[in-house]
């Protein structure tokens, strides 16, 4: 096999995937290479479908190629690292990695996988992912530990999907009369045009990022006090408690909390959280590089040559 000039990381979730160049580091460690480029595309969960999601996974490495100066003709002397939202089994693995370009190497896990990874350099640990989407995951003894993460329709807990989805639910209830119709409940009805058949007709296409994007709205409310606001938080909050408990329960020493929500919950979380809770050493990123320099990828199997 040639050798391996470049390596390319692939953190993608459900609402955007970013992509890293670095040159080949005579170390192997993550980080050592030269940073050569960044680029982001939209969401690499492969639930979308391998087409759309190579899509955007080629536009965001296009991004960090052209701040290289470099072209796709690199691929042949680069190793990939995927680490993609929707990932839940070896067959998905082989089968997103048969589904792009070819690379001289490639490997692809879980995204909550390359954010452990990177998160404690591929020491033992646990991540708690809650952005667009949820999910826990701990790398303890060698072997990968998933907790939630079963997608919006059924889990997804103390993520920005299901809070948006929390916050409809309960301003539907108090157009209704069957709950306090507070500022906010009235905020996110007239978000929709102020009728229960607006909301419908959106929900009708909506997807996960779409509810999303309610969240900046309800912690808003949230913090002004908004009684409906504020429980819809507590119970994410409370939620979050138990995959944190959970994922200590399993072997985790420590846990890093991350994604777009991570800083805006972390002030509601119960105080005992504090002393499991650690500051990640490297993004997601840094841990798809790690799997394309042939870190484990926790489906323990061996990992897949394209």
């Amino acid at each position: 096999m040639k050798p391996i000039m470049f390596y390319i990381g692939i953190d993608g979730g459900g609402t955007k995937c970013r992509a890293r160049l670095r040159a080949e580091a005579p170390s192997g460690l993550t980080g050592d290479g030269a940073l050569l480029g960044e680029g982001v595309g939209g969401s690499a969960n492969i639930r979308l479908g391998l087409d759309l999601i190579w899509t955007h996974i080629l536009d965001a490495i296009d991004g960090a190629l052209a701040q290289a100066h470099l072209t796709r003709a690199i691929f042949s002397d680069t190793s990939l690292g995927l680490g993609l939202a929707g990932i839940t089994t070896a067959t998905d693995c082989e089968r997103t990695i048969a589904a792009g370009p070819r690379f001289a190497f490639a490997n692809a896990a879980t995204d909550a996988h390359a954010a452990c990874l990177g998160a404690f350099s591929g020491r033992d640990g646990a991540i708690m992912i809650t952005g667009t989407g949820s999910a826990g995951y701990a790398w303890v003894g060698g072997r990968g530990h998933a907790v939630g993460g079963w997608g919006f329709e059924v889990n997804d807990d103390a993520s920005a999907a299901v809070l948006g989805r929390e916050a409809i639910r309960a301003a539907l209830h108090g157009f209704d009369g069957l709950a306090p119709h507070t500022a906010f409940t009235r905020a996110v009805m007239a978000h929709f045009g102020g009728h229960p058949s607006d909301v419908v007709k959106w929900a009708t296409v909506a997807r996960p990022g779409d509810y999303g994007t309610l969240a900046p709205m309800i912690m808003s409310h949230a913090a002004d006090g908004d009684l409906i606001a504020v429980g819809i938080v507590e119970r994410a909050a409370q939620d979050l408690g138990k995959y944190l408990a959970r994922l200590n329960e399993i072997g985790a020493p420590k846990i890093c909390l991350v994604g777009g929500m991570a800083d805006a919950l972390t002030p509601w979380l119960a105080p005992w959280t504090r002393s499991v809770l650690a500051v990640p050493e490297h993004d997601a990123i840094e841990g798809a590089i790690l799997l394309a320099q042939g870190a484990p990828n926790g489906m323990d199997v061996e990992t897949v040559m394209s």
